[in-house]
């Protein structure tokens, strides 16, 4: 048990908040228009850095006039957080971009697959081993992807391009899954605050550098910046960075499981505003999906518990 175990009514609450705000992520990216995904990437990250670095530097000056002791950072820590950042920054990328070519349903329940892919790379590389109800969900929300990915071949499919979109929603959760791997171990080097201010910092880098190489247009409405600036107060400073708080007093089982409730409260809020309602059978494939999911990480540890309890 953690000495600085916070109330479990603030982990409830902001991991509430969390969630919320994740299932408003793709209705931003939506309400953004036609802005091209890399510069509204840059924008998200830019700005979540930008929002952070007050607060960060307040903190250390706090610490070295207080003269409390702060774990170093190595060169190599902050090399990591870098290469984390620049992996979150892909996966944003890749997942607004599926968003112009595929539904918010399909987007949101496939990008959420990462635990199924973490896992896999657990097994691969022999840091991790799983019992047969861990696979048998594997295998299950597998199942499910190629039958929601057969159905969006349907030629007259209502969205541009739903293939190459689910296709990039994939590739977001593959590079979700190496920020996972890297950031991992950087989250016991200190407070929430420098874990998360250095990771972002390397995000809004990675997303500047994506932006210069590819030179997208950066024409951009005042409701795509609103937006933006939405994406980073919202989605990923309240709704990562809860995760990334939480992640030290709750099982990541929980954690995990949680994020399914995400592409729920998303495909009811685009149902509403965008009239996007995915047929039966594409229900179906996502149920399967997020049964998968849910199986995988059931099977993987025990109960989901709050440690501390």
């Amino acid at each position: 048990m953690h000495t600085d175990q916070p109330p479990v009514s603030r982990l409830v609450l902001l991991l509430g908040l969390g969630m919320t705000t994740f299932a408003f992520a793709p209705i931003l990216v939506r309400f953004a228009g036609d802005t091209d995904p890399v510069f509204l990437a840059t924008i998200r990250t830019v700005s979540a850095a930008l929002m952070l670095l007050p607060f960060w530097l307040r903190m250390r000056m706090r610490d070295a006039q207080s003269g409390t002791e702060v774990r170093a950072w190595s060169r190599a820590d902050n090399l990591t957080a870098v290469a984390a950042g620049f992996f979150l920054a892909l996966h944003f990328v890749l997942w607004f971009a599926s968003l112009s070519f595929t539904s918010v349903a399909s987007a949101s329940v496939l990008v959420t697959i990462h635990p199924i892919i973490l896992i896999v790379v657990e097994s691969a590389t022999g840091s991790g081993r799983f019992g047969r109800l861990t696979w048998f969900g594997v295998f299950v929300a597998f199942s499910g992807s190629v039958l929601l990915g057969v159905m969006d071949t349907d030629p007259a499919a209502t969205y541009s391009n739903p293939v190459l979109g689910n296709a990039l929603a994939v590739g977001a959760a593959v590079m979700f899954v190496f920020y996972l791997l890297l950031s991992r171990k950087l989250r016991a080097k200190g407070g929430w605050l420098d874990f998360v201010f250095r990771v972002y910092a390397g995000t809004a880098a990675g997303c500047l550098l994506i932006l210069l190489i590819m030179r997208p247009s950066t024409d951009a409405t005042l409701m795509a910046w609103v937006c933006g600036l939405a994406l980073a107060l919202g989605p990923q400073i309240l709704g990562h960075g809860s995760l990334n708080y939480s992640v030290k007093y709750v099982a990541p089982t929980l954690l995990s499981t949680l994020i399914l409730v995400e592409p729920v409260f998303a495909i009811v809020l685009a149902g509403f505003l965008f009239s996007e309602i995915p047929s039966f059978a594409e229900s179906a494939a996502m149920m399967v999906i997020m049964t998968g999911v849910g199986l995988s990480w059931v099977g993987g540890s025990a109960t989901p518990k709050i440690k501390g309890q």
